[in-house]
């Protein structure tokens, strides 16, 4: 289950004039997220979810799915810094979590011996606090400066606190940047890069930094100079330094919207912008230049189709050549899903219709050479990462599906390496036996073949009786891939249900155009595409109308939220999960101005006349019937606002729908912070289906 809508405690922007609920909206005060009278409604409305849901068995299934976040047989996934690998980890005995580390041949071992070096626990007992871990940014090369990340609540804003690795303490009157959404990163052991709220100003309409500091140890946060200062309209700048011997180079981003940056580099004194297009996203490792494309480019007197990643010496780029190689260019049915680089190549995580393949290229004197990674599932999704990208070629490698529990394996890109060694296997944490996974394909409204996943049994009995759970996002470019959901499987597939994962366009599974060919004014197509599939399962006789749920999050919300007001004859009931609903104001409600590149301008009376097609809170009509829908989203989500939720919600109630609700006070846009917290959260959400569809 993914909830996305990435980037992202104020909860309006001051400045904004249209921060404030419009007077005419009769639920707008479930807008203000702390206020008494709206938290004494999401408190009644909890307690009417919970016990309602309880005849369905809701506190035995909590408990099961308890058990699996709290097993100890997960797999701990670690990153290295210098000689250890870090882990953060959160079971029954670390309700907040420990910040951990081990050797790489303790790790090798079936149960590590891991140290401990900070315990959310105790430094929650200590500070009376209720901390939720948002990561450590360690000083290379020695890895003894730390900034670590530490949010109230799990709200995407945070502190960053100094923590000294060596001597295991927290930096006296070190560097300390207060709660915000702030992007802040080393320079030196006594300088960083600082963007955050610093006051008037200094944050973008979409609420991230506007403006880059260089902060000096010692010195007054508010008082270090400004080195770059991008427009209020922008989504967010940031600055970063490479650190990587030989090739140390300081950076800043600029991102005047979701979908385009302009990148810049510190270039002969003078901080230049790398000439590629606005919407292509580069990168640079050591000498090259990459240059992923959203679009064609015309360059060097050569096109280069969207979906391309191409490659060249950045120093020669920098200097005036326009000469590039391509490590990537797509097919009709194939897409790159990211790289990584490491000394001595660049590994390609490609989609061929939707499945994973891993290709190496390494360079040569006439060019790259490219070759497929041996060792690998032939099916299921794969991602390939760098172990340590500035001093080996050693990758780890994951890989899973539906019903085959996760690995992670320890491999290498060096020319003749040994085939990859499995280091750790998570447990099968629910009875797959009998399922199969199958491919199938809808048809959209406009023609388009809609691909999706299926897991049921084998064997299945298309009487359009079966319970079915139909999954999806569709915006963002973000791609629905295979993955072992042990609590999905656990509460769904082993009970007898129908599981189904929708690659609707919006995402990125046939690349950019998957997702440029509909947002804005073509956002509709999301929706039909998604009902197409919906359709399709009834007419296979999979299922009915009466026993098909639909469940997503986030932009996933939105999804729903269009289910649910334009064919609500499809589905017998409807999880929306942290969602987006009231498009009329969702851009002047926490980061959604940074989405207008998805959506459109409500505010622009011409972009409206698309947007009010599918703005859940405004097509909601008393005169509709709609199939029974639960609504879950947190106070602590300061990415997509829970008035989102609420406000729909508290409408369909007082049309007299059926309507559960369920609001987490902590969690953020995740939903949820802890173990016991998420277990109640997919309680929830798979008792309500059962009850509904069984």
């Amino acid at each position: 289950m993914i909830f996305s809508l990435a980037l992202s405690v104020s909860f309006a922007h001051a400045d904004d004039p249209l921060a404030a609920p419009p007077k005419d909206d009769p639920y707008g005060w479930l807008e203000e997220v702390e206020g008494a009278k709206s938290l004494e409604w999401v408190k009644a409305r909890n307690g009417e979810s919970e016990g309602t849901l309880e005849v369905g068995g809701y506190k035995k299934l909590k408990g099961r799915l308890k058990s699996i976040l709290d097993s100890n047989a997960r797999i701990p996934y670690v990153g290295k810094m210098g000689e250890f690998y870090y882990n953060f980890w959160q079971d029954a005995d670390h309700v907040r979590g420990v910040w951990r580390r081990t050797t790489l041949a303790e790790f090798q071992k079936p149960n590590p011996t891991w140290d401990v070096v900070i315990d959310l626990d105790a430094l929650d007992a200590a500070e009376n606090t209720q901390w939720v871990w948002h990561g450590a940014n360690c000083l290379e090369p020695e890895y003894q400066h730390c900034l670590i990340s530490l949010s109230r609540g799990g709200s995407d804003a945070d502190v960053k606190r100094e923590y000294d690795l060596k001597s295991r303490a927290w930096v006296k009157d070190g560097f300390y940047v207060p709660e915000a959404k702030s992007e802040v990163s080393w320079i030196t052991a006594d300088r960083l890069w600082v963007g955050t709220d610093t006051g008037p100003d200094s944050l973008t309409t979409s609420g991230y930094p506007r403006e880059v500091r260089a902060w000096e140890r010692g010195t007054k946060l508010e008082e270090a100079p400004v080195l770059f200062r991008g427009a209020a309209t922008d989504v967010a700048v940031n600055a970063w330094t490479d650190h990587d011997k030989g090739y140390e180079r300081q950076f800043v981003n600029e991102s005047p919207t979701f979908f385009t940056n302009r990148t810049f580099v510190a270039w002969k004194g003078v901080f230049t912008r790398i000439g590629v297009p606005e919407d292509a996203n580069a990168s640079v490792y050591r000498q090259w230049l990459f240059v992923e494309l959203r679009t064609d480019w015309t360059v060097g007197g050569k096109t280069w189709p969207a979906g391309s990643l191409l490659v060249t010496d950045f120093d020669g780029f920098m200097g005036g050549a326009r000469t590039f190689e391509a490590l990537f260019t797509p097919t009709s049915t194939t897409a790159l899903q990211g790289f990584t680089a490491t000394p001595g190549a660049v590994t390609l995580n490609v989609l061929d219709n939707v499945k994973s393949k891993v290709i190496i290229a390494r360079h040569a004197e006439k060019g790259w050479a490219m070759e497929p990674m041996a060792g690998l599932p032939s099916f299921g999704t794969i991602s390939v990462s760098a172990v340590d990208a500035e001093a080996s070629d050693d990758v780890w490698i994951t890989a899973a599906d539906f019903v085959t529990p996760t690995t992670l394996s320890l491999g290498s890109v060096a020319p003749g390496a040994k085939l990859p060694t499995q280091l750790k296997t998570l447990p099968a944490l629910y009875n797959a036996k009998g399922l199969e996974i199958t491919q199938g394909e809808a048809t959209s409204l406009d023609g388009t073949k809609i691909p999706y996943f299926m897991v049921a049994k084998k064997g299945l009995k298309l009487d359009g009786k079966n319970p079915t759970l139909l999954y999806g996002y569709g915006g963002f470019e973000v791609s629905m891939l295979p993955s072992y959901n042990s609590l999905m499987g656990a509460a769904w597939l082993e009970q007898g249900g129908v599981y189904v994962l929708a690659n609707i366009r919006g995402g990125g599974e046939f690349g950019p155009a998957w997702h440029t060919s509909v947002t804005k004014a073509n956002r509709h197509k999301v929706y039909e595409d998604f009902s197409a599939v919906a359709k399709e399962l009834s007419a296979r006789k999979v299922t009915s109308a009466e026993h098909l749920g639909a469940m997503g999050g986030s932009n996933g919300g939105l999804l729903m939220g269009n289910m649910l007001t334009q064919y609500p004859e499809l589905f017998g009931a409807i999880v929306c999960q942290v969602p987006l609903l009231d498009m009329k104001r969702y851009n002047h409600l926490l980061a959604g101005a940074s989405w207008m590149d998805e959506y459109g301008n409500p505010d622009d009376p011409e972009q409206w006349k698309y947007i009010q097609t599918f703005s859940p809170y405004q097509l909601e009509s008393a005169d509709k019937d709609y199939p029974p829908v639960l609504f879950l989203t947190s106070t602590r989500d300061d990415r997509v606002h829970p008035g989102h939720a609420r406000k729909l919600a508290a409408k369909l109630l007082d049309h007299k729908k059926p309507v559960y609700f369920w609001e987490d006070i902590e969690g953020g846009h995740g939903g949820a912070a802890t173990s016991d917290q998420r277990a109640t959260m997919w309680a929830l959400s798979y008792t309500f289906l059962w009850k509904e569809l069984k």
